[in-house]
């Protein structure tokens, strides 16, 4: 669905709590956690300049000579020479660049705190089709459709999807291998549903794409019951 420009970074009721969980994965998981290929460094700094873009228009952040305060108090200190890994300590969504190549948009770069049973290894400098290849869904059809979509997107719009999963435990550094065996939770065990807020966004001067997810985890337990009634409805399979 299309998405208001403004509308693209949020912040919510989660944030202090994720923002401390980012800054310690950010400082003893790094290499886990960020990549960013030679040749990608534009991308990057654009995406940078971007986000502190739409940070200036919420009062909450307090911009002060070279650091930023965010709204749980915390000083960051700006560091435009690692992009990636400065935008990851001031906001709650992970970011992930794509860049266009001859099989397709490439990983190019990522500050991924919140993976979702993948790993950044595994997939960084992998087009869109092998970086799917453990999603049944993800068929031919599907892949060139989305990447018709990549193709297609234009800086002054966003597009934006989410999706729904049951988990057992509230973690959200959940990394796996694509070796691993597959994780799978039996409804009957699940204790959160997990929802990630996925936007694309095409950055106008290197054209790269921005793919950004904003993570939710909630206790099923503390959904309303429209909510819960709506969750299954639209996942049946999630039961």
């Amino acid at each position: 669905m299309p998405l208001p420009l403004d509308e693209w970074l949020i912040r919510d009721d989660a944030f202090a709590g994720q923002m401390a969980l980012r800054d310690h994965l950010i400082t003893t998981k790094r290499d886990s956690v960020h990549a960013l290929l030679p040749g990608a460094e534009p991308a990057a700094a654009e995406c940078y300049d971007m986000v502190l873009d739409a940070l200036g228009t919420d009062p909450e952040y307090s911009f002060e000579d070279d650091t930023i305060v965010r709204p749980d108090g915390v000083r960051i200190l700006l560091k435009p020479d690692e992009p990636l890994l400065t935008l990851g300590r001031l906001i709650q969504a992970d970011l992930c660049l794509m860049e266009p190549g001859q099989d397709g948009h490439i990983l190019k770069g990522a500050i991924l705190c919140f993976p979702a049973y993948w790993t950044l290894s595994d997939k960084i400098g992998h087009p869109l089709v092998p970086i799917h290849r453990p999603v049944q869904e993800y068929d031919d059809d599907v892949a060139r459709r989305v990447q018709r979509l990549f193709d297609a997107l234009r800086p002054d719009r966003l597009l934006w999807r989410t999706n729904a999963n049951l988990h057992a435990a509230g973690d959200l550094f959940t990394p796996k291998r694509e070796a691993d065996p597959e994780r799978r939770v039996d409804a009957t065990a699940a204790q959160f549903v997990r929802s990630e807020r996925q936007i694309l966004r095409k950055l106008p001067k290197t054209g790269a794409t921005v793919f950004s997810i904003h993570t939710y985890m909630v206790r099923i337990e503390n959904l309303s019951g429209a909510a819960r009634d709506e969750l299954w409805r639209l996942s049946p399979d999630l039961k």
